[in-house]
């Protein structure tokens, strides 16, 4: 991977996520290694750990669950989180959707398609996935799926 794909990939982070992503989630170039469509254009990007992300076409990032612990990690709550509690944390680490009925706590910031961590009440990280709903409308919602999970913690 050339320098500039690597700190391309960086600024993506960032502007998507907030200052210091890329970092969090890109340590180093020799760390990743990427995957590219048949016209050059990155397409996943994976660690020791796992994905850490897909490129999608509309030029955002998707979260695998290596790339969330990183976010998780690097990031202080509540950004980017959506916290449940004892309910259906057994749901959502399977890799079940969260429910709005559920939803505890969540990141004001999180607008509906924005990639959010699905986390327990006492701060474990039990998936990734899509905000379906605004973090600051989630607790208010007597129905409905807050985030649309793709990866639980249990899915490794």
């Amino acid at each position: 991977m050339s320098e500039s794909e690597y700190r391309s990939l960086r600024r993506g982070a960032d502007y998507q996520f907030g200052r210091g992503a890329g970092r969090a989630l890109f340590p180093s170039v020799d760390a990743i290694e990427v995957t590219h469509t048949s016209s050059g254009r990155p397409r996943q990007v994976i660690a020791e750990d796992g994905r850490l992300v897909t490129y999608g076409t509309d030029g955002r990032y998707t979260l695998g669950l290596a790339g969330g612990r990183r976010l998780h990690a690097h990031f202080e709550a509540p950004r980017h989180r959506v916290v449940v509690g004892d309910e259906s944390e057994p749901f959502v680490r399977e890799g079940r959707n969260a429910f709005a009925k559920f939803v505890q706590q969540a990141d004001p910031d999180l607008r509906p398609g924005d990639e959010a961590l699905v986390v327990h009440e006492d701060g474990d990280l039990l998936a990734v996935g899509r905000a379906e709903l605004p973090g600051h409308g989630m607790t208010d919602f007597e129905t409905g799926m807050a985030v649309k999970v793709r990866r639980g913690a249990d899915g490794d």
